[in-house]
C-alpha cells in the first residue's frame, strides 16, 4: 500500500542562524533529510512531500530533489502566509510562518493515503520509521480517527547548547495518548535536573523518562478536515498576532480530549538527534560517523 512521508522544511532556523535544512552532516554531503528519506524508503514509504517556502524552491530542487530522482516519488508543497483555507486579512508585518499545523494543511492536495510527518532537522533513526510504517499499514489505513506518535524519552532529546521546545505527553496504561503540552524552554541544569522554564515562571522539574513528541506523527487523510476547521478558528483569533503559531501537538491534544481521535504512542529507542543550535552540528556529524562505522549506513547514501 502507499505510504507518504511529509517533511516540514519551511522553517527559517532562527535559533540555528541559517538554513539548517540543507546543512551537510554526512561524509558525502548528506543532510539530515537525506538520512530521513533513506530510512523511510527502507521502511516502505514510496512518496515524500516536502513543505518549503516558495522562495527556497530553486535551491531546494538543485541541492536535494535531483538526487532523489528514480528513488522515490517527490512532491513539493509551499507554506506561505497567504496560503489559507479562505481569504483572511492578517498583519502585513507578520513574517513568522503560521506553524506546524498550517505546514501540514498546505500539503492536503498531495496526500490521499496514510502518512507520517517529521521535522526536516531531526534524525529519528530507522527503527522509528519501520515501527511507524508497520502501524500505518496495519491500523491507520483501516480506521478513521486512529493516529500514532513516536515517543522518545526527554533525556535523550536535549541540546547541550541551549533550551529546546518539546511536547510532553501523558500516556494511558493502554499506550494511548491522553494529552500533550508544548513546552518551549526545556534544558538540563548543572545538577543534572531537567527543567521547563515558561514565561519567566519558576522552573518546573521534569522526569528524565517523560515521553515527549519530537513531531514524528502518523496520520490518516481525515486529519486534513480537522486541521482546516481548527485553522480557520485560529486565524479568526490570531490573524493580527505577529508570533502566534498553529502547532500540531495542540491540535492533536484538542482532538484527543474531545474524543474525536485516538493516538497510539509508539515507544522509540532509536537514536534521535537534531540541530536546534549551530553548535549541535558537530555532535550530529559524530553520531552519523559512528553509525556508518557500525554498518548502519553507507558512506554515500545516493551513489
Amino acid at each position: 500500500m502507499d505510504l507518504t512521508l511529509l517533511v516540514l522544511a519551511a522553517g527559517k532556523g532562527s535559533r540555528y542562524g541559517g538554513m539548517k535544512q540543507l546543512d551537510r552532516v554526512g561524509p558525502s554531503g548528506e543532510t539530515i533529510m537525506d538520512y530521513s528519506v533513506y530510512d523511510a524508503i527502507r521502511a516502505g514509504f514510496n512518496k515524500v512531500v516536502f513543505v518549503i517556502r516558495r522562495s527556497f524552491e530553486q535551491e531546494f530542487r538543485e541541492v536535494f530533489v535531483e538526487r532523489l530522482k528514480g528513488k522515490i516519488q517527490v512532491e513539493l508543497a509551499f507554506q506561505e502566509l497567504d496560503n489559507l483555507p479562505m481569504e483572511i486579512h492578517f498583519s502585513p508585518e507578520r513574517e513568522k510562518p503560521w506553524g506546524t499545523g498550517h505546514a501540514i494543511w498546505v500539503a492536503k492536495h498531495l496526500i490521499n493515503e496514510p502518512f507520517a510527518m517529521i521535522n526536516a532537522d531531526d534524525f529519528y533513526g530507522f527503527s522509528a520509521y519501520d515501527t511507524m510504517a508497520r502501524y500505518l499499514k496495519s491500523n491507520v489505513s483501516k480506521t478513521t480517527g486512529l493516529y500514532a506518535m513516536a515517543g522518545y524519552m526527554i533525556e535523550n532529546t536535549l541540546s547541550d547548547h541551549g533550551k529546546v521546545a518539546r511536547g510532553i505527553c501523558k500516556v494511558d496504561p493502554n499506550g494511548f495518548l491522553e494529552g500533550v503540552k508544548e513546552h518551549n524552554a526545556i534544558h538540563r541544569l548543572e545538577d543534572g535536573r531537567i527543567v521547563s522554564e515558561e514565561n519567566e515562571q519558576a522552573p518546573v522539574t521534569l522526569s528524565a523518562d517523560d515521553i515527549v513528541s519530537m513531531n514524528f506523527w502518523g496520520f490518516g487523510k481525515d486529519l486534513f478536515q480537522h486541521l482546516e476547521e481548527k485553522l480557520l478558528y485560529f486565524m479568526k483569533v490570531n490573524a493580527y498576532d505577529l508570533k502566534a503559531e498553529f502547532f500540531i501537538p495542540k491540535v492533536v491534544d484538542e482532538l484527543v480530549s474531545r474524543g474525536k481521535v485516538k493516538v497510539r504512542v509508539l515507544p522509540c529507542d532509536a537514536s534521535w538527534f537534531g540541530v536546534t543550535y549551530r553548535e549541535d552540528k558537530e555532535k550530529v556529524m559524530e553520531s552519523i560517523r559512528k553509525m556508518i562505522d557500525l554498518g548502519a549506513y553507507p558512506d554515500n547514501l545516493w551513489p
